[in-house]
């Protein structure tokens, strides 16, 4: 298969990172990014009526936010043009995407500026997840992203659909700017904070008789900082030579192509019929979680421009009833939808759809049909569980690696309590958030300390222990201060739900001893 030296450096940039957002980067001198805007937003000869060639000078033609001249978006501004190899890779994953989302801003008549906002929240990593549970290239969180109607299921996860989460992200911030009476420095801070911290702030600084701009309010840390990156980014895309940096162009012209079907697909047939690789096809519909696209759709795909036509030309030549592997299972006695699905790592919702099913009910002797994939699991190269054994497998220096299975009452909290790492680290060496729901039985990775640990087994660092309740205890609190789950210990001594502890009372539990030393 031949692909173009963009394509390759595409997945190349895609197969490198994404789980996590990168750190910020660097810059200069902000006056004369003010200075060089004028320059940037004129053609090379002058005439502002020539066709313009290159997205990022279409941007900057577009500008519209006021509020540059401020000493934290001088600070941000230092931090950003430092790290010229950011820009780089910024420029290469933006490539396929940064058109559609200025075609959208446009469409809407809002400030060219917003279409810099997905490097803010994610450099343009559309797998980008944050300890918050945000996903996508415009980090939506779960809530928010089902209000502006992101599907989130097992098949698709709309907040990284970039199509989908483009029209939503431009349709929240609409309401914001209508919110906040067309302010956009304030409407900015709301898509951080939300409405509701924007609005209390406001609200605080008028009962005290000051300034409710958003220079003058008084926000969470993230947010004071949020504002000013994006201003310093455009002050930075405005004149990028001035500050040492270097965007690589990217064509004013679509990059890819929307290929609308009518159902379900397996994505192994997608790359075959256009002659693309998996990571190239993960890269561009980044919303699937699985081997297929969604049964209730979105039914369309991205796909390369110059291999759009070529796909569909070869699917009309395939019956639809061929675009998925179906397997014929005979139902046994006893046998549950639950226990059909585990075996087939498909939902009971999935099977319940393809057997048009609306009870639970089924009956032995009876056959289902359930979608397989037509490849092995490692052909499907970003699925939520490949990207998920990728970031457990990362080395981590000076760490050893201890696999976790999840037990009955087991969180994040106690599992970072018993092998002695922080919460947050537990969740990043997984590809998760610490809010995210534990599934006894699923499988963690614990990087920990060699210093620490020295190099001994969880077995060899749990011992017994006997303790006595004393006046004013509770189960939380003996929990906390032993590093172990409630629900450890009320299965470790048979103790029931609602149930007191009475002084004198002797627990028995197993305590992580370099935990207590720590």
């Amino acid at each position: 298969m031949q692909m173009t030296r963009t394509w390759l450096l595409l997945v190349a940039v895609f197969i490198a990172g994404c789980a996590t957002v990168e750190p910020d980067p660097p810059s200069q001198d902000h006056a004369k990014a003010r200075a060089g805007l004028a320059d940037a937003v004129t053609t090379t000869d002058g005439e502002a009526n020539e066709p313009v060639e290159d997205v990022w000078q279409r941007i900057r033609n577009g500008y519209d936010i006021p509020g540059h001249e401020n000493a934290r978006v001088t600070a941000e501004l230092r931090q950003y043009a430092r790290l010229t190899d950011y820009w780089a890779r910024v420029s290469e994953r933006a490539t396929p995407y940064l058109f559609h989302i200025v075609e959208q801003v446009e469409a809407r008549d809002m400030p060219l500026e917003l279409a810099l906002l997905p490097i803010v929240e994610s450099g343009f990593q559309p797998f980008a997840y944050s300890h918050g549970r945000a996903a996508g290239i415009w980090q939506f969180v779960p809530a928010t992203g089902r209000h502006y109607g992101l599907d989130q299921n097992w098949w698709y996860d709309g907040r990284r659909d970039v199509l989908a989460a483009t029209d939503a992200a431009l349709t929240y911030l609409t309401y914001l700017n209508e919110m906040f009476d067309g302010d956009w420095l304030l409407a900015l801070a709301a898509y951080n904070a939300g409405e509701g911290t924007v609005s209390r702030a406001i609200r605080r600084n008028r009962n005290a008789g000051k300034p409710t701009d958003y220079w003058s309010l008084d926000l969470p840390r993230e947010t004071m900082a949020y504002v000013p990156r994006l201003l310093a980014i455009s002050e930075l895309v405005a004149a990028p030579g001035t500050h040492g940096i270097a965007l690589t162009p990217i064509p004013n012209r679509p990059a890819v192509e929307v290929v609308d079907l009518d159902k379900q697909i397996d994505l192994a047939l997608v790359t075959e019929l256009a002659d693309i690789d998996m990571e190239t096809l993960y890269a561009l519909n980044p919303g699937f979680n699985r081997w297929a696209t969604a049964p209730d759709g979105p039914h369309r795909l991205l796909l390369p421009q110059a291999r759009a036509a070529d796909f569909r030309t070869r699917l009309a030549e395939i019956p639809s009833t061929d675009w998925m592997r179906w397997q014929r299972h005979e139902i046994a006695a006893g046998e549950t939808l639950g226990q059909i699905a585990d075996r087939y790592h498909v939902t009971v919702s999935t099977l319940q759809e393809a057997n048009s099913l609306d009870t639970h009910i089924i009956r032995a002797g009876g056959h289902l049909m359930v979608p397989m994939a037509s490849r092995p699991d490692s052909a499907y190269s970003r699925t939520v569980s490949a990207r998920q054994t990728a970031t457990q497998d990362t080395q981590r220096a000076g760490r050893e690696r201890t696999n976790h299975v999840v037990q009955a009452g087991d969180s994040f909290w106690s599992i970072a309590q018993r092998y002695g790492v922080s919460v947050r680290q537990l969740a990043r060496w997984n590809n998760m958030a610490p809010k995210d729901i534990l599934s006894v039985g699923e499988q963690l990775a614990v990087w920990t300390d060699e210093s620490k640990m020295q190099r001994s087994t969880p077995l060899e660092r749990l011992q017994a222990v006997t303790y006595t309740v004393r006046e004013g205890d509770s189960l939380y609190l003996i929990a906390q201060r032993f590093g172990v789950g409630v629900a450890d210990l009320r299965q470790w001594n048979n103790l029931r739900e609602g149930g007191y502890l009475q002084p004198g009372q002797r627990l028995e539990m197993e305590v992580d001893v370099t935990a207590q030393a720590n």
